[in-house]
């Protein structure tokens, strides 16, 4: 008999990688013959859901319209979320509740709620919020381990979210509530896309048997299917959100030194900025914000794409879209992209040089790629079915 799937999102429509993750995987589950109920959060732009009607109600936490008690009692599980969670769980009685991005506008407390009615918990990481209060391992443009071994203060003592003292207070009481030793008690898996994620939890503090490591997986829908055999254009590419430690800024420098042809896809906090900097860059088109098939299209018709990225990068989801068009990928060598990339599907470069970059992207402008097998080695290393199946392993606790 097929497992019952609770899936929880803070965000239910494609706002990053991790929110496509759980599309897709809800689609996978369906296609396999699961019964999947999905929990999340109410907001305007979410896909429609026959679920809704259970999600937790919006909360603001920043702007005009965010008030902090309201913000306070979300992050420590305190209130409505509990009890919307509750009424689904009693709905559904699913045999497992799989999370993904909680923090802040749903809470942890879910994980806390389902081990206490005896459901297996199992938490797939797309960042690294359960080591790092402000999430990136990063504080003023370099990697930071401060606040591992449950040394949660230094959020507070270097203001890491958002330079705000209130918005850091909010992230300390969120950490210290739901720290280590309580979220090891009530999730029985934690799931890492990455090698490298992995090694970060466990040098953290966090239970090396609870850990399994699980790539992403390639959408095999017909949107999501690449054609190698494309015709390829002249122009490489980047595809992602438009942030500092995107690293876009240094990939649009090399752009520059470079003079190859650039298209970048995406909006950001940086997108004024670098358009109004880069705007007299010839060899540099900004294509904004594109649906599904915009981007597919954009990686299937570029010589290579850029994955610049200045954090510890997980397992990119833009990465093994790329390669499994039959695109290679020049990657900074950072997190877990060097594990999705080698001397047959791209290049590396050391994250944050400008040069290296420049270079690097030169290299692989000239070099002669056999497409179709970086497809197919991609489609097979990262299918739904291997996906799958490894889940299946971890649901079922083998």
């Amino acid at each position: 008999m097929k497992s019952k799937v609770l899936l929880v999102s803070k965000f239910y429509y494609r706002r990053g990688g991790a929110c496509v993750y759980v599309l897709n995987l809800e689609r996978l589950l369906l296609d396999r013959g699961h019964e999947v109920a999905v929990f999340a959060m109410d907001y305007g732009l979410n896909e429609p859901s026959r679920w809704s009607g259970f999600f937790a109600p919006e909360v603001k936490f920043f702007g005009r319209d965010a008030h902090l008690l309201p913000a306070a009692r979300r992050v420590l599980g305190i209130g409505d979320v509990k009890a919307r969670f509750s009424a689904i769980v009693d709905r559904v009685r699913p045999d497992v509740v799989h999370l993904n991005n909680i923090h802040s506008y749903l809470s942890p407390v879910v994980a806390a709620m389902a081990h206490e009615r005896g459901i297996r918990v199992v938490w797939t990481l797309h960042d690294y919020k359960l080591v790092c209060p402000a999430y990136s391992c990063r504080r003023n443009g370099v990697d930071c381990t401060d606040c591992f071994g449950n040394r949660l203060h230094n959020v507070l003592l270097h203001r890491c979210m958002k330079h705000s003292v209130k918005a850091s207070a909010l992230a300390f009481a969120e950490a210290w509530r739901w720290r280590r030793t309580v979220l090891e008690r009530c999730v029985d898996a934690f799931i890492c896309p990455s090698r490298f994620m992995a090694d970060v939890m466990i040098r953290a503090g966090y239970d090396a048997r609870k850990i399994h490591v699980v790539c992403n997986f390639v959408d095999e829908s017909p949107a999501g299917r690449g054609n190698a055999a494309s015709r390829r254009g002249d122009y490489c590419c980047y595809a992602g959100r438009l942030s500092e430690e995107k690293g876009v800024d240094t990939l649009l420098k090399a752009a520059t030194m470079s003079s190859l042809p650039l298209k970048v896809a995406g909006e950001g906090p940086l997108s004024d900025e670098l358009r109004g900097r880069y705007a007299d860059c010839r060899n540099v088109e900004f294509l904004g914000k594109l649906d599904r098939a915009g981007v597919m299209e954009l990686l299937r018709g570029a010589r290579f794409s850029v994955v610049p990225s200045e954090w510890w990068e997980n397992n990119p989801l833009s990465a093994i879209e790329s390669l499994s068009c039959g695109t290679p990928v020049v990657g900074a060598a950072t997190g877990g992209i060097p594990e999705l990339i080698d001397d047959g599907n791209g290049r590396l470069f050391m994250s944050g040089d400008v040069d290296d970059l420049a270079w690097t992207m030169k290299e692989e402008w000239r070099s002669l790629r056999d497409n179709e097998a970086i497809a197919r080695d991609a489609r097979a290393r990262f299918s739904a079915s291997r996906h799958y199946d490894s889940l299946m392993s971890i649901y079922s606790g083998s």
